[in-house]
């Protein structure tokens, strides 16, 4: 594919998402990764994650993996995200908070400390590697039911800086996912906290990018 058909497939998401529904998430990496010259993907290192970083390394090594550490990972986040790191292809690049917080810092789930917490360690990081990477794809592992506003998305969209957003997972279960982990023999971790989600319903604010 050229510049011209992933502009093409912007303009015509409905189409495309229909188009790929039924299509498994190595069909979906591969045809976009076809048209895709600067692409990249996150991940949180929380449980399913290694499903997403797998499949996309699967089709191409060293696609950077952007990963905004918040500085508040339990240790099994950390022992998981070496092991991954160690186990797959990929291309690790981990962005910090410039602002630090104790645990004592952290505020209460609402009002304007809450959002200039979130903004200061996840979005910060995050805008600093869109700068520095200059993304035309973002493969996230993003699913329907996990937030109000991800319902609202499908397999294909476009962020507010016109990056397609790809979540080639999208309308997989836990059960679908856990199998998919079984097949390829691997790990998982569910001991996990992200700051920035006090509730497991929220949105953690990357994905409103």
């Amino acid at each position: 594919m050229t510049d011209d058909q992933l502009l093409y497939i912007k303009a015509h998401l409905d189409e495309y998402n229909e188009m790929l529904r039924d299509k498994g998430p190595e069909h979906i990496i591969r045809f976009i990764l076809s048209s895709s010259k600067r692409p990249i993907l996150t991940s949180n290192f929380g449980p399913y994650s290694a499903s997403l970083i797998h499949a996309v390394s699967k089709q191409r090594n060293g696609i950077p993996l952007i990963w905004c550490d918040t500085g508040f990972n339990t240790q099994q986040t950390l022992n998981f995200a070496k092991r991954i790191e160690q186990s797959l292809p990929i291309n690790l690049k981990r962005y910090q908070p410039r602002k630090r917080y104790s645990e004592n810092e952290l505020p209460s789930e609402s009002g304007e400390a809450f959002q200039n917490f979130v903004n200061d360690v996840k979005l910060e990081p995050f805008k600093r590697a869109l700068i520095e990477h200059n993304p035309d794809v973002w493969f996230t592992n993003i699913r329907r039911g996990q937030t109000a506003y991800r319902d609202t998305l499908d397999i294909l969209s476009l962020t507010s800086d016109g990056i397609l957003k790809v979540s080639p997972f999208y309308y997989w279960t836990d059960t679908e996912l856990r199998g998919y982990l079984s097949q390829f023999n691997l790990p998982n971790e569910f001991i996990y906290f992200d700051p920035t989600k006090p509730k497991s319903n929220l949105e953690c604010g990357i994905q409103f990018k």
